[in-house]
């Protein structure tokens, strides 16, 4: 549990429900998933994950959580911010391998931290306003042994879905502000290819089981 505290980088209410008919099924079998409902399902793969974390292994577990963790997180965007102004500094070829190795580093780490289950759940909670048109999504990792960890996603909706921008954990720290900080200091000695060199090296190592 306490590496899951370490890492860790919220529907709509129908207030009448008339008969649905073949038309209405249908638009609501496409209607973009709403706040909780993106955390929810992204906790599911994280359990599904956690139960059969052996007998996929790393990489199985990457690849599982692969899909899954693209259509939560707007990687982009959290690359964007982590590299501050060195994002519009840098080329259209840089940005794109910024963007994969960026990418790359954030499924190897949930499958390098979620490499196990011991009875642990997924709950949650509400969502409320947050700042800058965001919505904040409550949730919480249940331990059996270690008791609860709040876990808040920042999301917001861009280009009409859903997406994760930011967690915070319990404590409130925020995880894209430890990387942007990270990050600083990385790309101040070496720039943007320096930064993509030590995502993937970062990476590697936690495919490397």
């Amino acid at each position: 549990m306490n590496r899951i505290r370490l890492f860790i980088w919220i529907l709509t209410l129908l207030l009448a429900i008339p008969p649905i008919g073949p038309v209405r099924a249908a638009q609501e079998a496409t209607k973009p998933a709403g706040p909780s409902q993106i955390v929810t399902a992204f906790h599911g793969t994280l359990l599904d994950v956690m139960k059969n974390a052996k007998s996929l292994g790393i990489q199985g577990r990457y690849e599982k959580l692969n899909g899954r963790i693209e259509q939560t997180f707007h990687l982009g965007l959290m690359a964007r911010i982590a590299s501050g102004s060195y994002w519009r500094k840098a080329s259209q070829t840089e940005i794109e391998k910024l963007m994969a190795a960026f990418s790359r580093l954030s499924i190897s780490t949930y499958a390098s931290q979620f490499d196990g289950f011991s009875g642990q759940s997924f709950e949650t909670l509400g969502e409320k306003p947050g700042p800058q048109k965001t919505t904040l999504v409550k949730s919480q990792i249940i331990d059996p042994t270690s008791g609860r960890v709040d876990i808040t996603y920042v999301t917001r909706k861009i280009k009409g879905q859903w997406k994760v921008v930011d967690v915070l954990l319990d404590s409130g720290i925020s995880e894209l502000a430890v990387r942007r900080s990270e990050y600083r200091r990385i790309l101040k000695t070496g720039g943007i290819s320096g930064l993509i060199g030590v995502l993937n090296a970062k990476a590697d190592q936690l495919l490397a089981e």
